[in-house]
């Protein structure tokens, strides 16, 4: 490997800052001179064409990127072409690109730079093969944001990226023209897009965050509707081979969420424009060290109850002793009734439960497996046939499938008690008799006791 000597136009920078910016580029530059092929060189990580859509500007406005010393010019989804360029024309090297929030406007800056003052007064040099003849050593330059200039306008960039999509997420909130399906039941949702994301929560447990915290929402959901079209799993995007296995496969492997790894679906959180070259995993790192530095007082601390929702309807709790008595007093079901009755453990209450939400959420009565084209429907039919207490046979609920909750945040499953734990409690309520010991005669306990006949022995003895 040819040796790599960095020599110093600017001695204000520090070496290892250009050491850590260079560092991808003498990578890629010794393993091109190793092979004989530079032209074969990559400087970034390659990307697909994103869509024209998910850019801020103009639509339909082609947006082109313009080389900083020549008229030579490409497409803006085509950057790596104008950095091979750049490389193998003009020896610059522009580190950490994929940071830069808007490579037009800032190809054009350093366009118009370049033409005022030479390369030499911006860029560090990094003379190649700088032990071998002087004919052979080649001198590549690094513009990068060590640079306090460049620093600054890499920073101006991102701020501006920052207002152009809180603008954009601002009037997504304010669109009441959204129409779209849910991606998992066809149900139509028109107005604002927090109630198709609110269903898709609540309803198929698929959540990707709260409405506020996403932007340019149309886009998302597309590309999320794009891979269950292709049968691929959103969470570990395995591929299937029908829709009846997929959805089988993401309810079971409990994948009805996306893959937070996936890089691509950081343009859709606000949280990933807000600083420059963090992630929402930096960012998110950094607040939960200055939680813990903090020292706070948790003595007041509360937590959270518990809200579970009742089987039949939308109505919720924050006790269990509350949802119970709904359930009891709105549609006949006793839940304790039932546990006492069949003397159901912890396990089949679970599974009961389980069935009970499917069947319900599917609009059919469990008492009579009659169904109906909607929730409210079945609830009508199964409060006129007294049907709510009407259990099939068990062998059609105790069933290992109703092991997987029907909801993920179902919190009714966390307070269900087990029958032998009632049964203890009970018992250790019972009242237990207390035998006093007679100390009527102290004297003589005091004559008897071990103690006094050591003593004596002890004595004897010496």
């Amino acid at each position: 490997m040819e040796a790599m000597n960095v020599a110093w136009k600017r001695p204000a920078v520090s070496h290892w800052s250009v050491v850590r910016c260079f560092d991808h580029v003498t990578r890629k530059m010794a393993a091109s001179a190793g092979s004989g092929n530079v032209e074969d060189s990559i400087l970034e990580p390659l990307c697909f064409p994103e869509d024209a859509t998910g850019r801020s500007g103009s639509a339909g406005a082609e947006q082109l990127l313009l080389c900083l010393f020549c008229p030579e010019s490409v497409p803006l989804q085509q950057k790596d072409v104008l950095l091979k360029h750049l490389l193998l024309e003009h020896k610059l090297v522009i580190a950490d690109v994929k940071l830069v929030a808007d490579l037009p406007k800032y190809t054009s800056y350093w366009r118009r730079r370049l033409q005022e003052q030479p390369l030499t007064d911006f860029c560090s040099v990094i003379k190649t093969n700088s032990q071998g003849p002087v004919e052979k050593q080649e001198d590549y330059f690094l513009l990068c944001d060590v640079l306090p200039e460049d620093r600054v306008l890499r920073e101006k960039l991102q701020q501006t990226r920052l207002v152009e999509v809180l603008e954009q997420q601002q009037r997504e909130r304010e669109d009441r023209s959204f129409h779209r399906l849910c991606m998992f039941c066809s149900e139509e949702f028109s107005g604002n897009r927090s109630s198709l994301l609110n269903h898709m929560a609540r309803e198929h447990s698929f959540g990707i965050g709260l409405p506020d915290n996403i932007v340019y929402c149309d886009q998302f959901l597309e590309v999320l509707q794009c891979k269950l079209d292709n049968l691929q799993c959103l969470y570990c995007e395995k591929t299937f081979r029908d829709k009846t296995t997929l959805k089988d496969h993401m309810r079971k492997k409990a994948h009805r969420r996306i893959n937070a790894g996936n890089s691509a679906y950081d343009r859709f959180y606000v949280i990933n424009y807000l600083e420059l070259g963090k992630t929402w995993e930096e960012v998110q790192s950094e607040d939960d060290r200055e939680l813990l530095e903090e020292d706070e007082d948790w003595s007041d601390w509360r937590s959270h109850p518990v809200s579970a929702v009742c089987l039949f309807c939308e109505d919720q709790s924050e006790t269990m002793e509350q949802i119970y008595a709904h359930m009891k007093e709105a549609h006949g079901f006793d839940l304790h009734g039932l546990r006492t009755k069949l003397n159901l453990r912890f396990y089949q209450q679970v599974k009961l439960v389980n069935f009970i939400r499917r069947e319900i959420h599917q609009g059919r009565c469990y008492g009579c497996q009659e169904t109906f084209g909607s929730r409210d429907g079945v609830l009508r039919h199964m409060e006129v046939k007294g049907h709510t207490m009407t259990l099939p046979d068990a062998s059609a609920w105790n069933q290992p499938q109703y092991y997987f909750p029907t909801y993920e945040n179902d919190g009714l499953l966390c307070s269900l008690a087990d029958s032998g734990d009632e049964e203890e409690e009970a018992r250790s309520r019972e009242e237990v008799q207390v035998i006093a010991e007679d100390v009527s005669d102290l004297r003589a306990l005091k004559e008897s006791s071990v103690l006094n006949q050591l003593v004596r022995s002890r004595s004897s003895c010496s």
